[in-house]
């Protein structure tokens, strides 16, 4: 059940922020972002060992790209799909609003049930297979957050409905500034509603735990003196530093 979280201020220099905890058995063997796929040279992304995808990249025309998983549907399965094949074909592409469009005709029933995240620093979006069909759907303008249901699902979400409105209430991170303090500790926290699973970072007694995390900043297109900044923690956040990944 990972967890993405999504600032968006078109007028704003850094026009996209987005933090992510990624939740997995830790057990499953990966490896941090970095250029991977010799026949994708422009992409930076985590890889993971076991079926080959990612969780989440970054493409050299700041397109960014991030899997989740819906609910009840942890893990691979034989008669499907491996869901991270998917970042990696959006981060073939330049642009958000394209890459989003190009998963509409998409077979649903390929994948098990999934969240994805497609975005740059002019649009963002959320493309939703619920097993049975393909909604591709544009995220508003301010703080969104999504995990293993609907983008800003609070009634069903117990995650969302502690933490997204402590998200919406923080200062925003300063890219500019090296600056990320206020969503570092809301991905670290333990905070959680009763149920240990509605915390930001968990850690189950079956294995299954926050395993990394990352901070993304994409700044206008027409800026060039600025680029796009992914710092990645390789662990559990608060544990763990981040370091800046080399893009």
């Amino acid at each position: 059940m990972c967890t993405v979280v999504i600032l968006r201020r078109p007028d704003h220099d850094w026009p996209l922020l987005l933090g992510a905890n990624r939740d997995e058995m830790k057990d499953r063997p990966w490896q941090a972002p970095m250029r991977h796929w010799p026949d994708r040279p422009h992409v930076v992304a985590g890889i993971d060992e076991e079926a080959g995808g990612t969780w989440m990249g970054i493409n050299d025309d700041g397109l960014v790209a991030c899997i989740l998983n819906r609910f009840g549907t942890l893990g691979a399965h034989p008669d499907f799909r491996s869901r991270g094949e998917l970042p990696l074909e959006a981060l073939d592409h330049a642009e958000a609003e394209i890459a989003a469009q190009a998963f509409e005709d998409l077979n649903p029933e390929a994948y098990r049930p999934f969240n994805m995240v497609i975005a740059d620093a002019r649009t963002a979006w959320w493309v939703k297979n619920d097993g049975m069909n393909i909604q591709v759907e544009e995220i508003a303008d301010g703080l969104s957050m999504i995990s293993a249901h609907d983008l800003n699902d609070t009634e069903k979400s117990d995650r969302l409905g502690l933490h997204l409105p402590r998200f919406r209430a923080a200062p925003a991170p300063e890219p500019s500034q090296d600056d990320w303090m206020t969503w570092q500790a809301l991905l670290s926290s333990r905070k959680h509603s009763g149920e240990s699973r509605s915390a930001m970072q968990i850690e189950t007694d079956f294995g299954f735990e926050t395993v990394s995390s990352s901070l993304l900043a994409l700044p206008k297109a027409w800026e060039q003196e600025r680029k796009p900044i992914w710092k990645f923690c390789s662990g559990k956040p608060g544990e763990n530093d981040f370091y800046d990944v080399e893009l």
